[in-house]
């Protein structure tokens, strides 16, 4: 999961105008924030599915919801490179930039890389890392070595890739403001093809192999930059919230049909794309958007937390209970709740005081 923050500001008066306006003219965009919580929630149904906790019709059920929520990751690459465009400071320091991200996402990264490293020395008899994987691991590089993208927590190997955009964003930023209105357009096209591309060769030739590679994976994180800088600029011309969501549904159900791996990514990404811009447009007009929900953005807001913290619960439990329990939707609500609660503490006592105490005497 990417590792984004809410773009925050006062009022919307000049997101239309034809260059980009200061950050502190920018507008907050809480729609973006909900939008979080649903993709960390296809992911933890996908986990729930993969572990075995429901069977038969239930399963059959959960497999149909939930079999392709390994999109969730794919949306969030491309909502951290709309929010990190949105939010960008012209004239910031790169040093400052990984300094404000490194305080973002590493608190939390450790405490669950820790948690996993311990629940490896316990009768729950996880794998247990090699000491070189387990530095590789706590220095988000794994994910550039296949056989290691799954070390201790193993949904950190998308923080490996999202370290590795946020390496690459202070020149990719600078690159995309000077290019012209249609700029944007264009690099959004080419970020589209480049992954149809990558589908194509994921299925034919590297099945299994560029799923977790971080360069495979950035061209949904320039997407969204291309995206949102269109919608700095008063570029934006896609589809409203209603018809952007329908377009991200019907490409998450055609999952099924593509094969499995990255080629997921070709179905759901222009409409998530999509989806994001509009929500971003609907809460600069003040149109209506049921992400902007109190709750829902409340959620949003611990969804890395959640993220990072749920499948050591899921798996935690398995371990418990067996290896393919068929716990139902009693023990799939206990994990649940028991993630939540995790990534509620998490947020409180690791998150937020942490990146208070790295950014202390910063500009906020």
């Amino acid at each position: 999961m990417t590792a984004v923050t809410r773009a925050t500001g006062t009022p919307p008066a000049t997101a239309t105008t034809s260059s980009a306006p200061a950050p502190a003219a920018l507008p907050s965009l809480p729609s973006l924030t909900g939008l979080r919580w649903v993709a960390a929630l296809l992911v933890f149904g996908l986990h729930v599915h993969n572990f075995g906790y429901f069977g038969g019709t239930a399963g059959r059920i959960v497999n149909w919801a939930f079999g392709a929520g390994s999109t969730g990751v794919s949306f969030f690459f491309v909502l951290s490179g709309f929010v990190l465009m949105w939010s960008a400071r012209p004239g910031d320091r790169a040093t400052a930039f990984w300094r404000r991200r490194i305080a973002r996402i590493l608190p939390v990264h450790l405490v669950t890389a820790a948690l996993a490293l311990l629940m490896a020395y316990t009768p729950a008899h996880l794998a247990k890392p090699t000491p070189e994987q387990a530095v590789a691991n706590v220095l988000l590089v794994h994910s550039w070595w296949r056989p290691w993208w799954q070390t201790l927590d193993p949904v950190s190997w998308s923080l490996a890739c999202e370290a590795f955009f946020y390496a690459l964003f202070p020149l990719l930023a600078l690159l995309l403001r000077r290019l012209g209105a249609r700029g944007p357009a264009a690099l959004a096209g080419v970020s589209v093809l480049t992954i149809l591309v990558l589908g194509w060769a994921d299925a034919h030739h590297w099945t299994q192999q560029i799923y977790s590679f971080p360069a495979a994976r950035l061209p949904e994180f320039v997407l969204g930059l291309a995206v949102a800088r269109l919608v700095l600029l008063g570029h934006w011309r896609g589809p409203g919230l209603e018809a952007s969501l329908a377009l991200a549904i019907i490409g998450y159900f055609l999952v099924p049909q593509v094969t499995h791996g990255y080629g997921a990514t070709t179905c759901t990404v222009v409409g998530f794309a999509l989806l994001i811009s509009a929500a971003a447009v609907a809460d600069l007009k003040g149109l209506p958007s049921l992400w902007r929900h109190r709750r829902l953005v409340r959620l949003g807001e611990l969804s890395f937390a959640f993220y990072m913290v749920h499948l050591l619960v899921v798996r935690a439990a398995t371990n418990l209970f067996g290896t393919s329990p068929h716990f139902g939707l009693p023990a799939t609500a206990l994990a649940f709740s028991v993630s939540l609660g995790l990534a509620w503490v998490l947020y409180e006592a690791v998150e937020c005081p942490a990146r208070r105490w790295l950014l202390r005497g910063r500009r906020p």
